[in-house]
Formats: C-alpha cells, structure tokens, sequence
C-alpha cells in the first residue's frame, strides 16, 4: 500500500495518518482541558462523556476554522491590549460551541453567564498549553510514521 505523505514547514514527511493520530491525541486534550473547566467552574454543566467529547470536537473546529478570523479582524485590539484581546475571543468562542451544543438534544452543555466562560475559556487555554507540552501531540504522530 502506498503511502501519501505531507511535509510540514519544516520540511518533514507527515503522512495521512499521522496526521490523523495527531487529531485525535490534540482532541483528547481538549476533552480533557473542557471537563476541567466544567469541574472548575460552578457556571459549567457538562453531562457525560459524549457530550464532552463532542464539545472539545466543536471547540477545535471553531478554533481551526473561526478563530484565525476574528484574530483577524481583532489584531488592532490584540495589540493595544498585548494579546488579552484573546481571552475575549476564546469567550465567545467557547460561547459559540455552547449554543452549537445546545441544537442538539442528547448534548447537556450549559454556561451561565459571561464570567462563567470567560474563566472556562482562561482554565481551557492553560490546560490546553500544559497537556500539548507534556504529551506533544506531534512527537506521538511522528511515533506512529516510524
């Protein structure tokens, strides 16, 4: 079987399912970093393991797809602020993964208010950071390419 393989900026051979490896290890972190913010902040209501698994799925696709946008559009705010613009920016975000959460019936996600995402967003982030450095998502898929 041939494999098809996609170089990083650094000029390395990924293949496909390193790629894919790496996906699932980076999304297991942010089901990880998201029931810690549930548990952390009494204005969360995360109900089950599927529900989390499905909001740290929404989280990374608004985060790949949404948030390069409004870093965007917000960079002047990003700037004046030396970069805490991205906290009110991970609010929303995590806000808008909420109301996605909230079209489906057998997703019990809930926020109470603005504080409660803002520090649920802040408890996410540095979760997020600390979980990517110690497994490094990219070093497990490079495991599975050898």
């Amino acid at each position: 079987m041939q494999k098809i393989f996609v170089f990083t900026s650094a000029g390395h051979p990924v293949s496909g399912t390193a790629r894919l490896v790496a996906f699932v290890v980076r999304w297991l972190i942010n089901a990880v970093a998201v029931w810690l913010a549930a548990e952390l902040v009494d204005g969360i209501h995360l109900d089950g393991w599927q529900t989390t698994l499905t909001v740290a799925l929404f989280l990374g696709i608004l985060n790949q797809f949404v948030k390069p946008f409004l870093v965007f559009i917000g960079l002047p705010f990003i700037v004046l602020t030396l970069g805490l613009f991205l906290v009110l920016i991970n609010t929303a975000l995590l806000g808008l993964a909420e109301w996605l959460a909230g079209h489906f019936d057998s997703l019990h996600f809930a926020i109470d208010g603005f504080w409660d995402a803002f520090w649920g967003a802040v408890i996410i982030s540095i979760a997020g950071t600390i979980l990517s450095v110690i497994v490094n998502p990219n070093r497990i898929a490079r495991r599975v390419d050898n």
